[in-house]
This record gives structure tokens, sequence and C-alpha cells, in this order.
């Protein structure tokens, strides 16, 4: 196919970005994200949940010289990182991407619109997130599970809860993965200018294919980063920290949400 119309037509795709990525609009959109997530969970604890957040590298054909070196990542190829929140169905509410791979995730969160701008989620609410985010109330509400190693069968029954309900976002990379297998599952052949345009042009046609329907199960499961807690410690932020504990301790004292229903 001549590189041309590679992009043009991955141009055509990003410019209806705003209409298929995009936050719950509604009140009752809102409430059916929580409901899902607490599905999910199986816990009523999570029905403030309204996103789950995590980073994918997409492997690319590096620039070369020098330059080249920072985009390879701690599994040593390189890539560049596509951060996304995703709702309870899997179906991607925001995408930020760009950063080369050997950026920690938590860094990249720091200097997204969704962090520097606090557009989402509203107030009382948060999004999950896995233990290389750090544990946030504001800028931005992330809840991250407990640390290993965990103590206290409160704490590993809450992470339980928050890893049915988190990694929902790691099948929908999954997904878009299997659907996209050449483009994911291999160096990308465009230059890494561009990288940032096809991925968003993928994430936009995961949604349409999820709205009308067209499921698949994601046959490349997204890895969880081994790294944890990196960028805690950071300045002019609030910890989420004891919100987290409250929900630990809802966790241990509400009953579990009745299987009723699939959310995926």
């Amino acid at each position: 196919m001549p590189r041309s119309t590679v992009h043009r037509v991955a141009e055509e795709v990003v410019a209806i970005r705003h209409q298929v990525i995009r936050f719950p609009n509604t009140p009752e959109d809102l409430e059916a994200v929580c409901r899902g997530f607490a599905g999910l969970a199986r816990h009523r604890a999570f029905l403030k949940a309204a996103g789950a957040i995590d980073g994918c590298h997409v492997r690319i054909k590096p620039p070369s010289g020098p330059d080249g070196q920072c985009y390879r990542n701690r599994k040593l190829f390189p890539s560049i990182i596509l951060q996304a929140v995703c709702d309870h169905q899997g179906r991607f509410i925001d995408t930020y991407v760009g950063w080369p791979g050997s950026v920690h995730d938590a860094r990249v969160l720091r200097y997204c619109p969704l962090y520097r701008r606090s557009m989402y989620p509203p107030p009382g609410h948060f999004i999950l997130a896995d233990g290389g985010y750090p544990c946030l109330q504001h800028p931005l509400p992330l809840i991250t599970p407990y640390k290993r190693p965990v103590r206290g069968v409160g704490a590993q029954r809450f992470n339980l809860h928050h890893s049915r309900a988190r990694s929902i976002i790691e099948r929908a990379f999954g997904m878009m993965k299997t659907r996209f297998r050449s483009i994911f599952l291999k160096a990308l052949e465009v230059h890494h200018t561009f990288v940032p345009h096809v991925i968003t042009a993928c994430a936009i046609l995961h949604n349409i294919c999820l709205g009308v329907g067209d499921i698949m199960a994601p046959e490349d499961e997204h890895e969880e980063d081994d790294v944890e807690d990196e960028g805690e410690h950071v300045l002019e932020t609030v910890s989420g920290a004891p919100w987290r504990d409250q929900l630990s301790a809802e966790v241990s004292a509400l009953e579990e949400v009745p299987i009723d229903h699939d959310y995926l």
C-alpha cells in the first residue's frame, strides 16, 4: 500500500477522534460506567470507579543516531507509549500517545492533559491504576493497589477486587492488538513521528468496532508493569492513600455485587 494512502486514511480517521474517544457525557452514561466497574470488581465499594488507566508499548523502527536509544523500553525493544483510559466495556475514553518507550508510565501521566487539566473524572469519582502509578486524590484521583508484600486480609481482598476491575484496560489493549496484528505485533513501518497518528486511528477503530458489537477475544494480553509506585512523591499532589484505606474498609464491610450480567 502506498505510504501516502496510509497517511491520508490515518489522518481522516484521527479527524473524528473527539466524536469516538470521549468521556461519558451525561449523568446516565457515567452511572452506567460506574455500575459496570462495580460489576467487574464484584463489589459495591467500586461504584465510584469511572475508568481504568494504563500504558501500552507499541513497537517502532527507531530513528538512527543517539536519539534512537531513548525509545528503548525496559524490555529493550524500541517503542512509543500509548496511555489510555477505558470504560467498563473496554472502550477508550481518553488516549495520549507519543512519549518514547524509555519513559516511565508515571512521568507520562504527569504531562498528559487528563492530569494537568483535571478534566475527568467528576468529583467523588476515581480512576483505577496499577502499581506503576502514584495513588492520588488530587489533581487526578487515581486508586492503585496496596504495594507488595501486601499485609492484612483486608488489603489482600481489596487488591483482588481492584484487579478484577482494573484488568479491563489490559483486555482493551489485548483486543486492539489482536484486531490490528500487523500493526501491534511487529515494528511499525511508518516514520516514528507519524506513529501517534496510526495508534490513535487504531484506538478510534477499536471503539467503533465495540460500538457495533464486534468484540474479539484478546490473544496478546498486556503485561502488568512490575515497577511499583514511581512518582509517589510529586509536588502539588494530594495522596489518595486515605481514600484507598476507606475503600478497603468498605470492601471488608459491604456485600459483593451479585453477578447478574456480563460487562464485556
